[in-house]
């Protein structure tokens, strides 16, 4: 009986020896990551307008003469100062005067532009002014001593605007015509106020457009001499 169970025992220390280690597990692959999408290309800058004129320069009042000139309108000189050139503007649209101002002696490399659009029709009530001043981000109405409403836009000028940026600001421009005319329209439907009409603390003293150029003319001239902006 012993012997059977020490050949047990045996039997079984080599059936232990003999089994294999247990091999490793190999870790299971990783999923490489998604590639990453190439970017879209950018959009390509775009072309600046080109200009109808060759080397227009928004300060030289010749230049925008040609390119107002090339619209269908007519532009034409009025007058030159030493340091203002008026231009008149006659269109099937509109009819506006430009007056450039802080130019050289040879009316070129203007600093500043106004624009200057007068009705002849009566104009509207001092507070109707007021309200569409108060009202309007670019355009400003006054009335001369005629009671004809003006409507006036002004910019600064400088040496690197392209044609696009002056055509921005020329449709502004015609924009705030839009506008006025419409107002004009409004206000002639508005009954005026009764009683005493309250008057701006400074009187206009232009009598006629070329008047209250040279008016604005000489305020620019002594805003310059004294070192203040033009505008």
């Amino acid at each position: 009986m012993l012997w059977k169970t020490t050949a047990l025992i045996a039997a079984a220390v080599l059936a232990m020896g003999a089994a294999k280690p247990a091999a490793p597990k190999t870790p299971a692959a990783k999923t490489p990551p998604a590639a990453a999408k190439p970017a879209p290309p950018k959009p390509a800058p775009a072309k600046p307008l080109a200009s109808p004129v060759a080397d227009f320069d928004a300060r030289n009042p010749a230049s925008v003469m040609a390119v107002l000139n090339s619209g269908g309108g007519k532009a034409s000189l009025v007058q030159k100062d030493a340091d203002t050139v008026l231009l008149d503007f006659k269109s099937l649209a509109a009819n506006f005067t430009l007056l450039f101002a802080g130019c050289d002696a040879q009316g070129r490399a203007c600093k500043a532009v106004q624009f200057d659009y007068v009705d002849d029709k009566p104009g509207p009530s001092f507070a109707q002014v007021n309200a569409f001043n108060q009202t309007s981000a670019t355009c400003r109405v006054f009335e001369d001593r005629t009671s004809r409403p003006h409507l006036i836009y002004s910019t600064l000028l400088f040496a690197d605007d392209p044609y696009e940026h002056f055509r921005l600001q020329a449709l502004t421009w015609t924009g705030c015509i839009g506008e006025f005319r419409n107002f004009l329209k409004e206000s002639s439907l508005t009954a005026p106020p009764t009683g005493p009409v309250a008057r701006p603390p400074l009187a206009l003293r232009a009598i006629s457009p070329e008047g209250e150029n040279r008016a604005v003319a000489r305020r620019l001239r002594r805003l310059r001499d004294s070192g203040g902006s033009v505008i």
